[in-house]
């Protein structure tokens, strides 16, 4: 892929039918982005490092074949087996270097985001798979988030976390039960503002009740602090 390819789409680009572009996650803040933001409802602004770029650092690194030698013949219920070859898999994506291109869009993209929310910003970095929040599968929380992220190379280092993190051990054994290929799925990044829940409640908005499935109700949790899970917010 050359350098003019655009890794970045921001929030207000982004609608639910751009899953295999940036993920479930950021597809469905996109949505929230454009259809709450006009009604009054304070949603933290933020950008998304598409599936692409995942590829496209796996690429230049030239790592699939060993990545997928990695993972031949796996036997999910060998746990010993699984947390080594997992381990091993992340390691091959977290030593892949950034491509410069990039790097310097994510560095532009963040450096915006500072203009609109000041020099001061944290960052939440959330991963999203391409094949998160599905009808007949849900991958959520199987990848991992860093939070109160600060400057340019924090960023950075959180992104290629991010990307290793589609080879947790939950993840791979979650994958192989499921019938999903490793290969066909891919990681997108949100990279969004900070909300300061560590500092007061945090929660999540059902549209249903869950346990029962009733859908005329909206059905709220809360809690002091981070929590557990860390779901899509508003401020």
């Amino acid at each position: 892929m050359s350098n003019s390819v655009r890794y970045i789409r921001w929030f207000n680009e982004l609608t639910i039918d751009d899953i295999p572009l940036v993920g479930g996650k950021n597809a469905s803040l996109g949505e929230m982005y454009q259809e709450l933001t006009p009604k009054g409802i304070l949603i933290p602004n933020g950008f998304a490092i598409t599936a692409e770029a995942y590829r496209y650092m796996l690429d230049k690194a030239g790592i699939w074949h060993t990545l997928k030698q990695t993972l031949s013949g796996l036997n999910p219920d060998d746990v010993t087996d699984l947390a080594k070859r997992a381990l091993t898999a992340r390691e091959l994506i977290y030593s892949a270097p950034l491509p410069e291109d990039l790097a310097k869009q994510i560095l532009s993209a963040y450096a915006e985001l500072q203009q609109q929310y000041g020099d001061d910003l944290s960052v939440a970095v959330r991963s999203s798979a391409t094949a998160e929040d599905l009808p007949t599968a849900s991958f959520a929380g199987q990848q991992d988030t860093y939070l109160n992220i600060r400057g340019e190379q924090a960023l950075l280092e959180a992104c290629k976390r991010c990307f290793a993190s589609l080879f947790t051990d939950r993840a791979i054994h979650y994958r192989i039960d499921q019938g999903f290929d490793h290969f066909k799925i891919a990681l997108s990044i949100g990279v969004m503002k900070m909300v300061r829940s560590d500092l007061a409640a945090s929660g999540v908005m059902f549209s249903l009740d869950t346990e029962s499935g009733f859908k005329d109700v909206v059905f709220i949790t809360g809690a002091y602090g981070l929590g557990e899970k860390r779901g899509a917010r508003c401020s």
